[in-house]
């Protein structure tokens, strides 16, 4: 046999050992302990990033997924789309409450529950899931049973599947009740009290875990750990979907536009201000945005451009600036009832108020800048050169040349009279490029 021959023989041999021994290890729960943080409020943005960590743990096959939590809560529907991900997980998934002082509040009790491993720090908190309305009152009562019973549906659903204390954790939801660390191991709400995520790692070694249908021994204790982080892209997006700096991103980028259409031909506001109102509809598709707060808003910049085009006795300006706020008022805040108790959505009454001043600040000064804009009288070139006093450089007879406003004119005598060189003469009208003028003396007689 060639010695080509017995090297690729040996490079096969080397890949199916390997390929077995990938294999082998991936059945045992090869791969490392990943673990994330979220420290945020509940929405598409987190929900979006705790989908993503459970898919890169699925496609790199970690034994175990850590999930950190604090949260004062947040969306139903980011809730929902993340408890959906850790119920379907084929990676097993520890949810932990920590440090010490955090909480699992509102939909946060939902993310616990749906974890393999639910655990929490000593000093920490879970529960208080009380459906509300949007604006974080009590419900009537008939809709509240309604709202109860559904997120009770789905609370039970989630402990049965997780062998967990149905009855404590609906109580989270009709009572409003909320348990300490210790109170929610005792009743079966979590499954461990551990000091760290260190002391979790280490205690789930050799425990059996159902993931969808099939037992799994964690095998923890030697295992690499990796910490997971939000992309940048992911991250920026966290950071845009802020109530307030929408409400102002919008603002700024609606005047800049104005400043635009009504002083044309220099780009940057222009360009500047549609990329803020970009960035404000980033930061507005991450939230529960009410669209008549939104439709009131683009209302009010089209009446504050009405003003400044005719300008009169004010009244769109004030419009605008009124409708404005009021759509900062009523922008966020998800108007569907029933929900849990959520972060306050709504834009601070001292922003709408800021805000209010600058747009005051700037309709104010482009109504003077228009205004000045339009007194300016245009003068003609005709206004500037009749009147003036030339001299004539070659004979006038009728016609010849005037030296005037340091130009050189063709010119004629309006009289038809014949003018000589070096005579003094006045313009009397410009007809297109050529000047009629008359003897300087003649005008002196009259």
């Amino acid at each position: 046999m060639s010695t080509v021959r017995r090297t690729l023989l040996a490079v096969v041999v080397i890949l199916v050992a390997s390929s077995f021994a990938v294999s082998e290890l991936q059945g045992q729960g090869g791969g490392g302990v990943l673990v994330g943080r979220l420290d945020s409020q509940i929405d598409p943005v987190s929900a979006r990033v705790v989908r993503g960590w459970i898919e890169d743990a699925e496609a790199r096959g970690a034994r175990l997924l850590v999930l950190e939590i604090d949260t004062p809560g947040g969306r139903l529907d980011s809730m929902r789309d993340m408890t959906g991900a850790l119920l379907d997980s084929t990676v097993p998934v520890a949810v932990i409450v920590t440090p010490a002082g955090a909480r699992a509040a509102s939909a946060g009790t939902f993310i616990v529950a749906s974890g393999h491993v639910a655990a929490m720090t000593l000093g920490t908190t879970i529960g208080a899931a009380s459906p509300v309305d949007a604006g974080g009152n009590d419900l009537r009562e008939t809709i509240k049973a309604k709202a109860s019973q559904d997120a009770a549906a789905l609370l039970r659903g989630i402990a049965a599947q997780r062998g967990r204390n149905s009855e404590a954790l609906e109580k989270t939801i009709f009572e409003a009740s909320s348990y300490s660390a210790e109170e929610a191991l005792e009743l079966g709400v979590v499954d461990l009290n551990v000091r760290d995520v260190s002391d979790l790692i280490a205690k789930l070694d050799g425990t059996e875990i159902e993931v969808q249908g099939t037992t799994v021994t964690l095998a923890t204790s030697q295992a690499s750990v990796e910490l997971l982080e939000a992309t940048p892209v992911q991250r920026f997006q966290g950071w845009l979907a802020n109530p307030h700096l929408v409400f102002i991103l919008f603002a700024v980028g609606g005047i800049l536009i104005i400043v635009e259409l009504v002083s044309p031909g220099g780009w940057i506001p222009g360009a500047v201000g549609l990329g803020l109102l970009l960035l404000a509809f980033v930061g507005i598709g991450n939230l529960p945005v009410n669209w008549i707060g939104l439709a009131l808003m683009g209302g009010g910049l089209v009446l504050l451009f009405v003003e400044l085009q005719a300008p009169g006795w004010g009244g769109f300006g004030a419009a605008g600036g009124i409708a404005f706020v009021i759509g900062g008022f009523l922008l966020f805040g998800d108007t569907s009832v029933p929900g849990l108790p959520a972060p306050d959505m709504r834009v601070g009454w001292a922003v709408l108020a800021g805000t209010a001043v600058f747009i005051a600040i700037s309709v104010f000064g482009l109504f003077h800048f228009s205004r000045k804009a339009r007194d300016i009288t245009v003068v003609s070139r005709a206004s500037q050169i009749i009147g003036q006093t030339g001299v004539v450089r070659s004979t006038l007879d009728p016609i010849g040349t005037v030296y005037l406003a340091g130009e050189l004119w063709t010119a004629e005598s309006e009289s038809g009279d014949t003018i000589e060189n070096g005579e003094t003469v006045v313009a009397a009208e410009l007809d297109g490029v050529k000047l009629r003028v008359v003897r300087e003396s003649s005008l002196g007689a009259i």
